[in-house]
């Protein structure tokens, strides 16, 4: 099926100061983000992030007690639910138990008073492009869950929103299903051309799907930005803790020049990296550095470079994580790949490790 995908410009979203409060909570605090048309934006953070809540407010099921929802230029703060015209889909599926295939994904377009014979059309074409075409008279209870997710997908893209909005759904999937079916969305998503906001507390998931990321916590914005940028280059500790493995190694800076800093470790290690922004001798910090961007062994001079006693080793099928103590109250974990002839040192063993300093950012409250 080539279904032509939406008109160009449809589907931009902008949300201005979003604020919601449970009494003196803000569980919603002043989110801003500009959602460009045919974009898979997500919403990632841990639970009590506020991530669901700005979701349901863009969907118009909880009112904001600040802020602005602009839809192609409208104002949408004051629409309801049912006028927005957004798909959606929902962790738990949602789908009528009483109806087949067919008519759960026909019901958007019942419910619009489309006429029989493009109701035929549509729901074939919707059912063709998650894959479920040979499925349609089959009643809910004869489906899997990722058969059953498929359908949700097609009621929410039936009617053809410029904007789907998905609140965790493939959280009830095991992983390799929630894989394949995260290489469906994303597929259906860039041959509509539709823009997708997508609630996620799985980090591979959002690296995996998304155009852009919302890194959230506490209600609050962290950082917004691409997969590869937010997990090379966090904001804050936060950040690069959430995204993905991080080594952090607190210490206090001693030198700043053009753009790299010196940073003191706790442990009395000197280590270098990069800076953003403004750093100060003595300013408190942290460097960041991935477990991937280290490797063992001494490297050259400019590497930095740290010794210590090998503490655990991990087998992790692809990747074997390695912690080693490098000061009393410092750790540094490294992923090398399972290769099948790295290193097999025992723990507590000495051990060398080294990294470049262009892969270590230092990190200022």
């Amino acid at each position: 099926m080539n279904r032509a995908p939406l008109p160009a410009g449809r589907g931009a979203l902008e949300l201005s100061g979003l604020t919601k409060r449970y009494g003196n909570e803000r569980v919603v605090d002043s989110v801003s983000a500009a959602i460009r048309p045919g974009e898979f934006f997500s919403l990632l953070g841990p639970s009590g992030s506020g991530k669901t809540t700005t979701l349901m407010m863009i969907a118009g099921f909880i009112a904001p007690d600040e802020g602005r929802i602009t839809v192609d230029g409208a104002d949408f703060t004051a629409v309801p639910p049912q006028r927005r015209g957004f798909g959606m889909v929902f962790q738990n599926y949602a789908i009528f138990p009483h109806l087949d295939v067919f008519e759960n994904v026909a019901f958007p377009l019942r419910a619009r008073r489309v006429a029989q014979p493009e109701i035929r059309r549509r729901v074939g074409e919707a059912l063709e492009l998650v894959r479920l075409e040979r499925f349609a008279r089959r009643t809910v209870r004869q489906l899997s869950g990722g058969q059953q997710q498929r359908v949700a997908i097609a009621r929410a893209i039936v009617f053809q929103p410029a904007i789907v909005l998905m609140d965790e759904p493939l959280g009830a999937l095991d992983k390799n299903l929630r894989y394949d079916m995260q290489v469906e969305i994303k597929d259906i998503q860039q041959r509509l051309g539709m823009t997708v906001i997508y609630v996620t507390h799985d980090q591979e998931e959002a690296m995996n799907m998304s155009d852009r990321i919302a890194i959230m916590s506490s209600g609050r914005v962290e950082q917004v930005g691409p997969p590869d940028l937010i997990y090379e280059r966090p904001a804050n500790a936060f950040v690069g803790r959430f995204l993905g493995e991080a080594n952090l190694l607190e210490g206090s800076i001693e030198k700043v020049h053009e753009g790299e800093a010196e940073l003191r470790t706790r442990d009395g290690l000197l280590l270098r990296g990069r800076i953003d922004g403004t750093a100060q001798p003595g300013q408190q910090a942290a460097l960041f550095v991935r477990p991937e961007k280290l490797a063992g062994g001494a490297g050259d001079a400019a590497a930095n470079r740290a010794n210590g006693i090998l503490r655990r080793r991990s087998f992790l099928g692809s990747v074997i994580r390695t912690t080693i103590d490098i000061g009393p109250t410092t750790q540094l974990t490294m992923d090398s790949p399972n290769s099948g002839h790295g290193l097999h040192l025992q723990p507590g063993a000495e051990i060398a490790v080294h990294w470049p300093v262009a892969h270590s950012i230092l990190l200022t409250p």
